[in-house]
């Protein structure tokens, strides 16, 4: 995914952009970035892999160093940004969140008109932060090059740009990802975490509309290009992505999380599944179990805790056996709770199934009498094409694609047929569900319903994307 932080101060900016980009550490796990510019020093700019450590410690030093009233900073997922391009429209720095799944046609398009170049990556390609800035400078001011970019990329595509004058911020064209501009005496913030300035002082101010464009001084802030009329906002955005503090839309993350704990326990009441304790697999699950607790009446519970101080984030490693071998590391049982015990356990989704089933024969292995599986979200059927949700190679990763490979004896299967496997009321989701719940060894396992989730989110469905559970654009 990835996630950004800008500011215009009239006072050094420095102090309120590295805790700013900091608190934006759970969108990404391999690059982070900081760009500020001083009218005496011109621009200046630090990027640090953070692989294997935090933002923090990586970028003590620039602090030290940097100076300036206008600052941007990312955490990213992927690609080393901001970066600082010189063009007909001056120099300026640009960091982006999205996905572009047409990159190699837009290169071809900008070699032929005016014989571009671009930088190779690690690994040989091309920085998607790097062919955007590429596409905004085809055209003669920023926001029409912004708006240009945005039309030519299949996918999404959020952009920050820092300019000598201020910070141009402009939302995914179907508002896929939040952008928000918070304000204090004296300075304006720009965000994707809305809780990433409450601490730093600053007061909720706006929140940009899909493909909404706004110039961000320390003044105050003027919309270069109008929302537009439709969204398509990511849901996991509520269910997994989001920190806890933030809202989108006005909805608060923390709060849609107990809703749809909530609604998953109202399905378990008809099915009669009654059992000793409800648990959470930290961090995002957690929410949503205590959302069940409320609703059940069963005692919310942790079975087992997470050991933090020095154990990175699960899915920090680019190796799946890496991140695999640290899930299980850093989950300490609590035997006293496990032993006899019949376990429900939500976790934000299933993507694999490797982690979680790991988790569970941890479970067993330590007593449990029964482990019941509630994923917060329904089966992923669908490799996201509009965020990086998950670097997968295929969707054959996806347990689902597997099983249903297994089932129907194709690895690809008809719209027709994957759309009776994303219906849950249909019997092959039933076999499909049933077919997972053996290979994992849960003792029940129901998906959340997308009905049930969508409402428990409070948007209207076709405001919502809902991609990778239903394949419907």
């Amino acid at each position: 995914m990835g996630g950004f932080f800008g500011l215009a101060s009239h006072e050094d900016c420095v102090f309120d952009l590295f805790y700013g980009t900091d608190y934006h550490s759970h969108l990404g796990t391999r690059r982070a970035g900081m760009a500020v510019y001083d009218k005496e020093n011109g621009f200046d700019r630090a990027i640090h892999n953070i692989e294997n450590s935090h933002f923090r410690p990586k970028f003590d030093r620039d602090i030290q160093k940097m100076k300036g009233n206008i600052g941007i900073g990312c955490i990213s997922d992927f690609e080393p940004q901001p970066l600082i391009v010189r063009s007909h429209h001056g120099t300026y720095s640009i960091t982006t969140v999205g996905k572009i799944n047409n990159l190699p046609e837009l290169e071809k398009l900008l070699f032929k008109n005016n014989h571009a170049h671009f930088l190779e990556m690690s690994g040989g390609e091309i920085n998607p932060t790097e062919l955007t800035a590429a596409l905004i400078n085809q055209k003669e001011t920023i926001t029409d090059g912004i708006r240009y970019a945005q039309e030519m990329i299949k996918g999404s595509m959020t952009i920050l740009i820092m300019t000598e004058k201020g910070i141009y911020a402009a939302r995914d064209l179907l508002g896929r990802t939040p952008v928000e501009i918070g304000k204090k005496e004296g300075a304006y913030c720009v965000c994707f975490e809305s809780f990433s300035f409450l601490n730093l002082g600053y007061s909720p101010e706006h929140e940009l509309g899909p493909g909404e464009i706004d110039f961000i001084t320390a003044d105050g802030y003027e919309i270069k290009a109008a929302a537009l009329d439709k969204m398509k906002i990511c849901t996991f955005l509520w269910i997994y992505y989001g920190f806890p503090a933030s809202s989108y839309e006005g909805l608060n993350v923390e709060k849609i999380r107990y809703n749809c704990g909530a609604a998953l326990a109202r399905r378990d009441k008809v099915r009669g599944i009654t059992p000793n304790m409800v648990a959470g697999v930290p961090d995002s699950g957690v929410a949503h179990a205590i959302g069940y607790s409320n609703e059940s009446g069963i005692p919310y519970g942790r079975p087992f805790v997470k050991y933090t101080p020095t154990w990175p984030r699960s899915f920090m490693p680019t190796h799946q056996s890496k991140r695999n071998l640290i899930a299980k590391m850093k989950l300490i049982p609590v035997q006293d709770l496990i032993m006899d015990k019949s376990l429900l356990l939500i976790d934000d989704s299933i993507v694999r199934g490797t982690q979680l089933r790991e988790t569970t024969e941890y479970l067993f292995n330590n007593g449990a009498a029964e482990v019941h599986i509630r994923p917060a979200c329904p089966p992923l059927i669908f490799g996201c094409k509009y965020l990086n949700f998950s670097r997968s190679n295929s969707e054959m990763e996806l347990i689902t694609r597997r099983v249903i490979e297994k089932l129907e004896g194709s690895a690809d299967p008809s719209p027709e047929i994957l759309e009776k496997y994303a219906d849950p009321e249909s019997s092959e989701y039933e076999a499909m569900l049933e077919d997972i719940r053996g290979q994992l060894s849960f003792t029940s396992l129901h998906y959340h319903r997308l009905d049930d989730m969508i409402e428990a989110v409070g948007l209207k469905p076709c405001d919502l994307c809902t991609y990778c559970w239903n394949g419907k654009e």
